[in-house]
């Protein structure tokens, strides 16, 4: 299984490298700069990604610092703590999302924004977004210890309630609604009530909203979430794009009945069809040629008690790609067959879209070549690759020019107490964002 997981990872590096050829050399003279190595505390990383790990870390290591929870609030409040003794303008904004600006030679000019989030998945892992944060309040450390000045102002964001729908970084883009509000939560808030408790204002939310070039560029550091980086031996993605995610509850209406009394030809049960659906989702996208997925992975029966048939039941479908197009095709198939599976146990099928998805973004080509040239003058290996999680980054695509930075997952594991970077890998990833953060500190212009 390992040969077989290290040959495709070879054969998927060959076709992002193959396919994007023009792509890497299509800036490449506009990209050069000289480069001097910061030196980072190693010890000092190690010890914030303990810290944060232990707002909300349980016995079995995982972490329950989900959205909107006490432990997120507390995280938060340290985090403000450190950034604010570096002098820096450290706020809340109304969407909750934590903000820290260092000031530059010339404020006039548009910020350099870099962040990521530190909400978990419930049993979440302890780097995920998590360094993407923590490298944000290293860089600017050191930065003040070896006196440097930016001549753009640098904003950390740390965005609220990733894990749930990237809503703070969709607060940023404008594209929440008052539906995105009424979301519920991990902690049992909605995104209405989890903003205020953050410290947010959510009657005043759609003001957090920026237009397009909010940022000179904006990058993201991240956990590749996957194992191609690690099984190829590489030490940075340098991301292409972020797939669309698009949700969906569907609903199965079938007939409450007594399961011991009603003969199995006379029932509608919605059971059978979600069983059939679930199956069918699978089939279809595993029919179409490309790099899609789909899931169904929750799944809610009623009554939900083992003498009654199901009268009713709600479960989710998950659709990702890079492409727009591809995800109509996918849904148009799926929402076919649960005619004919409608039909054929008398249950009909309603598709609610949840508005917590985020469109496919492509990042931008100036920074994919400036942080491809950043890791080869520090004499890391890189590759070009899509991303096929959500991630802030993809919405900050709508309001600046925008780049993303992948660094390994020991065994491409993510979501988890099992989610493991080494202390040499989430340095290298520090230090990538920070001299490409300087980089383009240096260009007027990312056209």
């Amino acid at each position: 299984m390992k040969l077989f997981r290290y040959i495709f990872a070879l054969i998927l590096l060959s076709f992002i490298y193959g396919c994007d050829k023009n792509l890497k050399t299509k800036n490449s003279e506009k990209v050069e700069f000289e480069l001097s190595l910061i030196e980072l505390d190693s010890n000092r990383i190690k010890n914030d990604i303990l810290k944060l790990a232990s707002f909300g870390n349980t016995e079995l290591d995982g972490n329950e610092r989900i959205a909107y929870s006490d432990y997120n609030v507390e995280a938060l409040a340290w985090l403000q703590a450190e950034l604010e003794a570096l002098n820096l303008k450290v706020s809340i904004d109304f969407a909750g999302n934590l903000i820290a600006v260092r000031d530059g030679i010339n404020n006039n000019l548009k910020p350099i924004g870099f962040g990521s989030h530190i909400d978990c998945v419930p049993s979440g892992g302890h780097y995920d977004g998590q360094i993407g944060v923590l490298a944000g309040l290293e860089i600017f450390r050191a930065l003040n210890e070896n006196n440097i000045k930016t001549n753009h102002p640098l904003e950390l964001i740390v965005f609220s309630n990733e894990e749930g729908g990237v809503f703070g970084s969709r607060a940023l883009a404008g594209v929440i609604t008052d539906e995105t509000m009424d979301v519920m939560t991990a902690s049992g808030l909605t995104n209405f009530q989890g903003v205020n408790k953050l410290g947010g204002n959510s009657d005043r939310i759609f003001e957090v909203a920026r237009e397009y070039p909010a940022f000179h560029s904006f990058i993201e550091l991240h956990i590749e979430q996957g194992a191609v980086l690690e099984e190829a031996n590489l030490d940075i993605g340098v991301v292409q794009g972020i797939v669309g995610l698009r949700w969906w509850d569907v609903e199965i209406t079938g007939f409450t009945n007594h399961a011991g009394t009603t003969p199995m030809d006379r029932r509608n049960d919605a059971m059978l069809a979600a069983s059939e659906f679930t199956l069918a989702v699978n089939e279809i996208v595993n029919s179409i040629e490309g790099t899609h997925v789909g899931t169904v992975g929750r799944i809610q029966a009623y009554p939900g008690v083992p003498n009654v048939i199901a009268g009713k039941v709600i479960l989710s479908l998950e659709l990702r790609d890079l492409s727009n197009e591809k995800l109509d095709i996918l849904f148009n198939e799926i929402n076919k067959r649960s005619s004919q599976i409608s039909k054929k146990y008398g249950t009909p099928f309603e598709f609610r879209r949840l508005s917590a998805t985020g469109e496919p973004a492509l990042t931008s080509i100036a920074v994919q070549d400036i942080i491809e040239k950043v890791s080869d003058k520090l004499n890391l290996t890189s590759v070009r690759m899509p991303s096929g999680a959500g991630h802030d980054a993809q919405e900050m695509a709508l309001i600046a020019p925008t780049g993303m930075i992948f660094i390994p997952s020991k065994n491409g594991i993510s979501h988890s107490a099992a989610e493991y970077s080494t202390i040499s890998q989430v340095q290298n990833g520090y230090l990538t964002l920070l001299h490409s953060i300087l980089a383009i500190d240096k260009l007027d212009s990312l056209d």
